[in-house]
C-alpha cells in the first residue's frame, strides 16, 4: 500500500467517533419525532372520539414535557 492509502485509513479511523455520534443523535431525533407523533394522535383520539378534551390537553402537555425531559436530560 502507498502512503496515501495509510493516510486515508487513518482519517477514516479518526472520523469514526464523530460519525457514530452523528448517527446516534439522528437516531434519537427520529425516535423523539415518532413518539411525539404517536402522543399527538392519541391525544386527538382522546379529545374527539373519547369526548375528553381536558384530559387530552393535560396528557398532551405532560407527555410532551416528559418526552423533552427524557430526551434532553436522561439520555446524554
Amino acid at each position: 500500500m502507498t502512503d496515501a492509502n495509510y493516510d486515508a485509513d487513518a482519517n477514516l479511523v479518526a472520523d469514526l467517533p464523530a460519525h457514530e455520534q452523528t448517527y446516534t443523535a439522528f437516531n434519537r431525533l427520529v425516535l423523539f419525532a415518532i413518539l411525539h407523533i404517536i402522543l399527538m394522535l392519541v391525544c386527538l383520539a382522546l379529545a374527539f372520539v373519547g369526548h375528553m378534551p381536558i384530559l387530552a390537553i393535560v396528557l398532551g402537555l405532560g407527555g410532551t414535557l416528559a418526552l423533552i425531559a427524557g430526551f434532553a436530560l436522561v439520555l446524554p
